[in-house]
């Protein structure tokens, strides 16, 4: 029985088991059945083939992590044969083959622990080095006694006990271990003829520097401490006294801003800002530090796996001086010491770090992509959206792009995603910062419902307390306008989560109150008829980082499935998309859209839209138009199903086609049953005479698609005036649809048709 290294918890072995993932395991046994599928372990890059890499983990284990498992491209990463890297064991197969999954961290101390696994069982790294090294340290330890023994002679020889500082009360010298000399920089020998210096002016302090060569400040220019041993030998002078204090008046560090830090590799440098992040690994301490210039990770080492500076905490103002180094790539400060500034120096810093942001946060001016009325009711709240977004970055918080799973939703997300990405890598020295600080998630709908702001608020509280995350700013795009919304809003509030909406539906003002920016046209009265929220959100990005606003001009146009305004057409000709683009990407999306909706497919959305990797395109043409005529193929042959399983009926001089969604759809397969009624609609609204409404009735969904505007929340009232015991509801608003109780199904479709006839004959 011992316990777990993390949590301290009594396990049979070395880790509880809600902690495994959190350590990494060094394998030394000898085959693949002795792995434990979902630890994560180091491995050894053995070499790449067309569908993944392979890794050797220990000496006689190799596993394959597939490219369908890796968070980026397979021709992206940056990993050689030979290199370290980090993966899990997914599963051990009956045949020995190991199958690999991906671990977002890559380097041994953002694990919280480490441990060896053999053929038998697991150990910590000390248990099995200690005999390894028993011997070793023996004749070590013999070395220094005899050197001590030695040394002690030689002192005894020349100065009396009294005179001789060297001597401790146990009669032993204090030495620098090699890596504080290699550290501190290699000490310049004493000449032979000169007595050894005094044992204090050699005695290591917290930073690794020799205190009293420290304290003298003479420095070689190779960055070693020089001792003063011919001083030594001698009485102290009247100016050598006098020499003590001047060194001591010599002035501090200057401060360097952390944008600058990139040129300072090798030096010591202080830094002042705000603590964004803390990270406890199995080895150093890591703290995430924010000036108004950027923000950098510092490590510091208390002892392995021991929290460095434990007062130390998220939003504390402090000074810290540390070496710049980097770390695979990634800038990174060897902390050296770190002080929590109160008072004048603390409200110094605050005010410097606010006004940076104010000063860089707002855009300077508000220049909308077209002359469109809808966006142009909103110009305030673009700007508003705009600076909350970039303040979340150079805040260090991160930045949850919530969207719905279409099109438009996925348009929508990828403008804001465009825009934001940038500024991340600008402002964050860490190589892998864009998949820490931004994350795009689909919803299922367009509300942000309790579901969904549980799982947000869950993974930001698993993000605070394991990794020391700052808590995110959540922007809902595409949905999130309706009052069915306000709880999720109100669970984000108690944690002072901030939100921001981008919505083109016609929106309810508790949302407006709810959320710290509602960019939402119709709050404003204007028409929403003409308007996406890729149109708002594209105008949102654009004000976010000026630098893509060519990127993204395209993208309203691609947003509309019909009567797109001149404007954003002419914008789209212009960056290069003809019409034919425009709509093969509006195809392509939809379809993608459809497939693993809950995933953002980053690189495959920023390959249809924007087309940054060509490598990445199908070799027999273009991406878009590639996936834009399996959509088309997949929509027409559903199409003419329901087209022939229309029931039409007429109410008062109103044409109404009911089409059984349940009955008639392959509700599993694409179209989506919203996707199939929009298509549907548009194709059969000009064969009748208006107005003329699709109805689309479910086991328990009705939809509604009218040529002529139609308040679903005042429909869904008059169904459940007529059917009190259905379980009526309206979802999503006055554009939403109409819920209710299978049961209730024949009732509730006749008393919609009645109640259609009455609002619109």
């Amino acid at each position: 029985m011992g316990n777990c290294i993390i949590c301290g918890t009594p396990v049979d072995g070395e880790i509880c088991q809600s902690h495994e993932e959190d350590a990494v395991f060094e394998f030394r046994g000898t085959t693949a059945s002795q792995l434990t599928p979902d630890r994560y372990y180091r491995g050894t890059v053995d070499g790449y083939a067309d569908f993944g890499v392979f890794v050797d983990i220990g000496d006689h284990v190799t596993g394959l992590l597939h490219r369908s498992e890796l968070d980026q491209r397979l021709e992206s990463l940056d990993w050689e044969p030979g290199d370290d890297v980090f993966v899990q064991v997914l599963d051990v197969r009956d045949n020995g083959n190991v199958d690999l999954g991906w671990s977002i961290r890559q380097r041994e101390r953002e694990f919280r622990g480490k441990l060896i696994e053999t053929a038998d069982d697991e150990y910590r790294p000390e248990e099995l080095e200690d005999d390894a090294d028993g011997a070793s340290a023996d004749a070590n330890e013999s070395s220094a006694e005899t050197t001590t023994e030695t040394t002690d002679e030689s002192e005894s020889s020349t100065e009396t006990p009294d005179e001789s500082p060297a001597a401790t009360s146990d009669g032993s010298d204090q030495e620098l271990t090699d890596d504080r000399a290699a550290k501190a920089g290699e000490l310049q020998a004493a000449p032979e003829d000169t007595e050894p210096e005094s044992e204090p002016e050699t005695e290591s302090v917290d930073d690794g520097q020799p205190a009293a060569a420290e304290a003298a400040g003479t420095v070689t220019s190779g960055g070693s401490v020089a001792t003063e041993s011919a001083a030594a030998s001698t009485p102290a002078t009247d100016d050598a006294a006098d020499a003590e204090p001047e060194s001591e008046s010599e002035p501090a560090l200057k401060r360097t801003t952390i944008e600058s830090i990139e040129n300072k590799v090798g030096s010591v440098v202080r830094l002042e800002g705000e603590i964004t992040g803390v990270r406890q690994t199995s080895g150093p301490t890591v703290f995430e530090l924010r000036d108004e210039t950027g923000t950098v990770e510092c490590a510091a080492f208390e002892e392995a796996g021991v929290r460095a500076y434990p007062d130390v905490e998220l939003e504390d103002v402090v000074a810290l001086e540390g070496e710049v180094e980097r770390h695979h790539g990634d800038l990174q400060v060897e902390t050296e010491s770190l002080d929590i500034l109160e008072g004048e120096d603390e409200q110094t810093i605050v005010d410097r770090l606010e006004s940076a942001i104010e000063r860089e946060a707002r855009p300077a001016d508000v220049a909308l992509l077209a002359d469109h009325e809808a966006v142009a009711a909103v110009e305030d709240e673009v700007a508003d959206a705009a600076t909350a977004i970039r303040r979340a970055v150079m805040e260090a918080r991160p930045v949850v792009v919530r969207h719905g799973a279409t099109a438009d939703g996925y348009v929508a997300g990828a403008a804001i995603e465009r825009a934001v990405l940038p500024l991340i890598r600008e402002k964050h020295t860490r190589e892998d910062a864009e998949y820490h600080y931004f994350e795009r998630r689909p919803l299922d709908g367009r509300v942000y419902d309790m579901d969904a702001a549980t799982s947000d608020v869950t993974s930001m509280l698993e993000a605070r307390d394991r990794h020391g995350e700052q808590l995110p700013l959540v922007v809902l795009v595409d949905a999130g306008s309706t009052i069915e919304s306000t709880d999720g809003y109100e669970l984000l509030s108690l944690y002072d989560a901030d939100s921001v909406v981008i919505d083109d539906s016609r929106a309810d003002d508790e949302v407006g109150d709810a959320v710290d920016v509602a960019v939402a046209p119709s709050l404003a009265g204007a028409d929403v008829t003409d308007v996406t929220s890729t149109a708002l959100a594209t105008n949102v990005a654009a004000h976010v980082n000026d630098d893509v606003r060519d990127d993204l001009e395209h993208l309203p146009a691609v947003s509309y499935w019909e009567n797109t305004p001149e404007d954003y057409l002419e914008l789209a000709t212009e960056a290069g998309y003809d019409e034919t683009g425009v709509s093969e990407r509006r195809e392509a999306i939809a379809l993608e859209a459809y497939y693993q909706s809950y995933k953002d497919k980053r690189e495959l959305v920023i390959d249809l839209l924007f087309g940054d990797d060509e490598s990445a395109r199908p070799r027999d043409g273009d991406l878009a138009a590639h996936v834009s005529e399996q959509f088309r193929d997949k929509l027409e042959t559903e199409l003419e199903t329901a087209r022939e399983n229309l029931t039409v009926r007429g109410l008062d001089g109103v044409t109404v086609s009911v089409l059984d969604t349940d009955a008639f759809t392959h509700r599993y397969n694409f179209p989506t049953t919203i996707l199939l009624l929009d298509a549907l609609h548009r194709s059969e609204r000009d064969r009748a005479d208006p107005p003329y409404v699709t109805l689309g009735v479910g086991d328990d969904e009705l939809h509604v698609r009218a040529t002529e505007p139609v308040n679903v929340r005042d429909l869904g009232d008059a169904i459940a005036e007529a059917v009190p015991n259905g379980g009526v509801s309206v979802v999503g608003g006055r554009d939403g649809h109409v819920e209710f109780l299978p049961g209730a199904r024949d009732a509730v479709r006749e008393a919609a048709l009645e109640a259609l006839g009455e609002t619109l004959a």
